[in-house]
C-alpha cells in the first residue's frame, strides 16, 4: 500500500475569530467552511473571507451543486447558501458523532469518528443505505475521480487516505505533517484536497496525488 507525504500547498489561517473549523466544501468557487456559529465562504484565490452564514456549524460541510448541508449536533441542516436559511432538516447517523461529510451520487456520505464508519445517506430522510468500515477514526469524507477518501486523526498524526468504498480497504495513504491534524476534507475537482484544521482555525490546500492517464 502507498504511503507518501502530503505536499501542503497554501494554508490560509487563522480563519474567522480563532474557532474550530468543523468541515469544510467547495463550490466550484469558494471554499465554505464549518466555524462554529457560522457557515464561512473563503476565496482559495486572495484569501479572503467573502461570504459569512449566521448558522450553527459544527463539523462537516457539504454541496449538491444548490445548497449546503451542515452537520450540527446530532442533525443535518440543508441551507440556502444565498440567505443561510435552513430549508431541511435530517437525523445525522451518528447521532452526534458525526464528523466528514460530502456529497456524491446523489447521496449524502458522513463521517462517524469515534466509530470509524462512513455511511451512505438518503439526503431527503437520512436512511442509511451502506456502512462502509475504517480502521481510523473519520474526520472528512470526500470523493475524488470516483474513488472515496477519507482523513484521519489520531493523538497528533493525520492522514488523508483513499479507501476501497465497498469493503474499506485501505488503498493509498497521504500522511500529513506531525501536529497537523485533519478536520474536515475535501476534492476541488482538479489538483487540489482542502483540509480543516479543527482548533488552529486554519484551512489547508494539499496537493491531490496524479492519476496515470487511462
Amino acid at each position: 500500500m502507498p504511503v507518501s507525504t502530503a505536499e501542503i500547498v497554501r494554508e490560509y489561517a487563522p480563519l474567522g475569530s480563532g474557532g474550530d473549523i468543523g468541515g469544510v466544501t467547495y463550490d466550484g468557487r469558494d471554499v465554505w467552511a464549518a466555524a462554529g456559529s457560522r457557515v464561512i465562504a473563503l476565496d482559495p484565490a486572495s484569501g479572503e473571507i467573502v461570504r459569512s452564514l449566521d448558522c450553527a456549524a459544527h463539523a462537516g460541510t457539504a454541496f449538491d451543486g444548490k445548497h449546503l448541508y451542515q452537520i450540527v449536533e446530532a442533525r443535518i441542516d440543508k441551507i440556502d447558501p444565498a440567505t443561510g436559511d435552513v430549508l431541511a432538516s435530517i437525523p445525522a447517523p451518528g447521532q452526534g458523532g458525526d464528523s466528514g461529510l460530502t456529497w456524491a451520487e446523489g447521496s449524502l456520505w458522513v463521517g462517524h469518528y469515534r466509530e470509524r464508519k462512513i455511511y451512505q445517506i438518503d439526503p431527503n430522510n437520512g436512511a442509511v443505505l451502506r456502512t462502509i468500515e475504517s480502521n481510523r477514526y473519520v474526520t472528512g469524507v470526500t470523493w475524488m475521480d470516483g474513488e472515496l477518501w477519507h482523513g484521519t486523526w489520531e493523538g497528533d498524526e493525520s492522514e488523508l487516505r483513499r479507501i476501497d468504498a465497498h469493503t474499506g480497504e485501505v488503498r493509498e495513504r497521504l500522511a500529513m505533517p506531525a501536529g497537523t491534524n485533519v478536520s474536515g476534507l475535501e476534492y476541488d475537482g482538479a489538483d487540489l484536497f482542502y483540509c480543516g484544521g479543527g482548533p488552529t482555525g486554519k484551512i489547508r490546500a494539499v496537493r491531490a496525488p496524479r492519476r496515470a492517464a487511462g
